[in-house]
Formats: structure tokens, C-alpha cells, sequence
């Protein structure tokens, strides 16, 4: 806890980022309080207000049908929030697994998980989101499977890469000496070494989730209407500029600051658990 406050303090980027996520996830949980027209999250329609600039009444501005754009951004930082922690609770328990039985076991085993890492992690991941959302209806729920599908390798490499390195390791010789299983040499000797990196990783790839996620959105691919979502409202607005400019500078914004956010706060995590050094 020294460390951590002693690395804090000394760099208020860290602060910056932990503040800039803290408003975020907080704006997003507590959206139905702090939003001024909770109900333009939806299908609503008011011609009277539509395609209005900033203003007191309207921070962002409203959109081509006359939704308050700030509430619009804010639920859509929900969703893109509930978006990053499903693909992540999955993916991140599918790659180390696979990385702790390929580093570990060896042999076929390594041979078999690898070669199958190796394929996804040649193919771009925005590519294979996009093949494989062209295989399926373009819903949220969807979108998960798809962002999923393309993130679990990065996982089984650096898991992979630490199990290889730490197998050798005393600690470890002395678990196989004792006769303790291989699941349990994986997950109770070698896995716990590798939470450092596992958390610094997970903290950087929340925002390039999110941002992956936009990009779909934004092809058309991702999230659809009326559910709000950041790439969704960049695109929508991008064929009215320059002169409905709020239509696509607020959303783009929003993912500017919840990637920049996640990146700092990642950047000072892996300070302080040292991972790297």
C-alpha cells in the first residue's frame, strides 16, 4: 500500500486516469439519477428539440430526432462497460488455462494449443470480429461472442510465456518432488505468479475492448438502434459534419477519455506490481 500511494502521489497521470474511470463507472451505474431525460435512451421521438447544438438545457446537444445526447453517451457507457467485463470474464479464464496446460505440460499438449493460438493471432483481430458478427445477428450479446472470440490468444501467449519460464523454478521442482498434482502445481503454485501481469494486462484491455467494440458498432456490425452506443453515434454523426459537429465529437470523446482513463490507470498498475522489472 506504501508503494502504491508513494507511486500515486508521484504521478498525477495515475490519478488522473483513476479519476477520469471512477466518473465513468460511476455515471454509468448511477445513469438513471444524473441523466436530465433518462427516457431518450429508447425509441423517443421530439421533432421540437431535434438536431439542436450544445446548450444549458441540452449539454451535448440533441440528435437527428431530438434525444438528449449526453444522456445517449452516458448509457452508453453502460453498455459498453457490461460489454468490456463479459468479454474479459471470459476470455481472460479461457486463455490462462490454456497458456497454464501449453507452458506446463508440454509436448502434444503445447504443440496443439499453441498451433491453435497461433492461427487466431494471425488473423487482425477487427478482421475476425468482423467475420465472425457477419455470421451472426449484430446484437449486443453477439458482439460479446464476437470480441471474445478474437481476445482469449493474447492471454494463452503470455500465459504461456511466464508458465514456460517459471516451470523451472524451485518452488516448483519442490511441488513435483512432494507429488503434488499438475493441476495443482498450475493453479496453486504457478498461477498466483502470474496474477501480477494477468491484472496489468486486463486493466490496459478494458479500453481497447470497449474501443474494438465501437469500431464494430460503428461499421454497423455492433450494437444497434435505439439501444445508445459510442461507435453507433460517432457514425450516425459522421455523415453531418462539419456542421452537426456535437453529433460526433461528444461520442468520440467519450471513447477518448474512457480508453486514455483505463490506460493510465494500467500504466501505474504495472508500476506498482512491478511487472516488467
Amino acid at each position: 500500500m506504501k508503494r502504491a500511494f508513494f507511486i500515486l502521489t508521484r504521478n498525477p497521470m495515475s490519478l488522473a486516469g483513476i479519476i477520469l474511470v471512477g466518473l465513468v463507472v460511476l455515471s454509468a451505474i448511477f445513469a438513471d439519477v444524473i441523466t436530465p431525460y433518462p427516457d431518450h435512451r429508447g425509441a423517443i421521438v421530439d421533432f421540437v428539440n431535434f438536431n439542436k447544438p450544445p446548450s444549458a438545457e441540452h449539454w451535448f446537444g440533441t440528435d437527428l430526432v431530438g434525444r438528449d445526447l449526453f444522456t445517449r453517451v452516458i448509457y452508453a457507457y453502460r453498455v459498453s462497460l457490461i460489454l468490456g467485463i463479459v468479454v474479459l470474464a471470459i476470455s481472460v479464464p479461457v486463455g490462462v488455462s490454456m497458456g497454464l496446460a501449453a507452458g506446463y505440460l508440454g509436448r502434444k499438449t503445447e504443440f496443439v494449443l499453441m498451433r491453435i493460438t497461433d492461427v487466431f493471432l494471425s488473423i487482425p483481430p477487427l478482421v475476425l470480429a468482423m467475420s465472425v458478427m457477419g455470421l451472426l445477428k449484430p446484437t449486443l450479446m453477439n458482439g460479446m461472442i464476437a470480441v471474445t472470440v478474437m481476445w482469449w490468444p493474447w492471454y494463452t501467449r503470455l500465459i504461456y510465456n511466464i508458465t514456460r519460464s517459471e516451470r523451472q523454478e524451485g518452488y516448483v521442482l519442490a511441488a513435483e518432488v512432494l507429488g503434488a498434482s499438475k493441476m495443482h502445481i498450475m493453479f496453486r503454485e504457478i498461477l498466483p505468479n502470474c496474477v501480477p501481469s494477468i491484472l496489468t494486462k486486463m486493466t490496459l484491455d478494458f479500453g481497447f475492448v470497449i474501443l474494438i467494440a465501437s469500431s464494430l458498432s460503428f461499421l454497423g456490425l455492433g450494437v444497434q438502434p435505439p439501444t445508445p452506443d459510442l461507435g453507433s453515434m460517432v457514425a450516425e454523426g459522421a455523415r453531418y459534419l462539419p456542421d452537426s459537429w456535437w453529433l460526433t465529437v461528444f461520442p468520440g470523446l467519450a471513447i477518448l477519455v474512457v480508453v486514455f482513463g483505463f490506460n493510465l490507470i494500467g500504466d501505474a498498475l504495472r508500476e506498482i506490481l512491478g511487472v516488467g522489472e
